[in-house]
């Protein structure tokens, strides 16, 4: 097995450990983090019903001219989508941060999430 897809396939064991314990429901969605080399997307979702409830990413209009693939980036998104989940009533969450490591662009985003008023 070559290091690439060794890398793929421990990220995809960490992630079905953390989805294992995380569950969104209504009152409490999940925060929902993905991470490419130059973008970051992230979900609040329901689980319960299957829905996302708001969304946000480097991939909308505003936010593409810049690079996409760094902690300001993710700082950026993580202030839009609490900004966002309040707007659509929700305040607590729980962060499911994919299988990806708690540091850097993971860790800016959630900083600023928290620090716009989402409960974690």
């Amino acid at each position: 097995m070559d290091r690439m897809k060794a890398k793929v396939v421990r990220r995809s064991r960490r992630r079905t450990g953390i989805r294992k314990r995380v569950e969104g429901t209504a009152a409490r969605p999940r925060l929902s983090v993905y991470r490419s080399l130059r973008h970051i997307y992230v979900q609040v979702i329901d689980d319960l019903s299957g829905k996302t409830l708001v969304s946000a990413s480097t991939m909308e209009a505003d936010l593409r001219s810049g690079t996409g693939g760094n902690a300001k980036a993710a700082e950026t998104v993580g202030t839009r989508i609490a900004e966002r989940a309040k707007a659509a009533g929700i305040e607590k969450v729980v962060f499911d941060r994919g299988g990806f490591r708690y540091h850097g662009r993971i860790k800016a985003l959630a900083d600023a999430a928290r620090s716009g008023g989402l409960e974690f």
